[in-house]
């Protein structure tokens, strides 16, 4: 694992939001939508570190759903609308939620992962 200190200053909130390399802050994270390069274009950095797993998802998942049904639900008690209304209102509004802030939040986690040097956990086999 290269995880290495490269302080530059980049902040890995920063980082994340403009889905660039946690140690430089200027090449790509991504090769795809959501897959990850194998390095940094610009500095190198190997990103095989890199293990968001479903952690994004989960925290996307509790807002965009608390925010699209807690609107949907004053819709429907304020005016009523039809079924097809509600579908129409809310289906570009969930897509636009998850789809919005899955890339960017995978990369400020797979930042997070390295500003905090982060490792997988070991069970302690010697017990007390």
């Amino acid at each position: 694992m290269d995880l290495q200190p490269f302080h530059t200053g980049v902040s890995p909130y920063a980082a994340g939001l403009t889905c660039s390399c946690p140690r430089c802050g200027r090449g790509r994270l991504f090769n795809g939508f959501l897959t990850v390069a194998p390095s940094c274009d610009k500095c190198g950095l190997d990103y095989s570190f890199d293990d968001s797993g479903d952690g994004p998802v989960v925290f996307i998942i509790l807002a965009a759903g608390s925010l699209v049904v807690g609107l949907a639900l004053w819709v429907e008690l304020t005016w009523a609308p039809p079924l097809w209304l509600h579908a129409l209102l809310w289906t570009p509004l969930v897509l636009i939620s998850t789809l919005g802030l899955l890339r960017p939040l995978k990369a400020t986690m797979i930042a997070l992962q390295y500003a905090k040097k982060a490792e997988p956990g070991r069970l302690d086999k010697g017990g007390s």
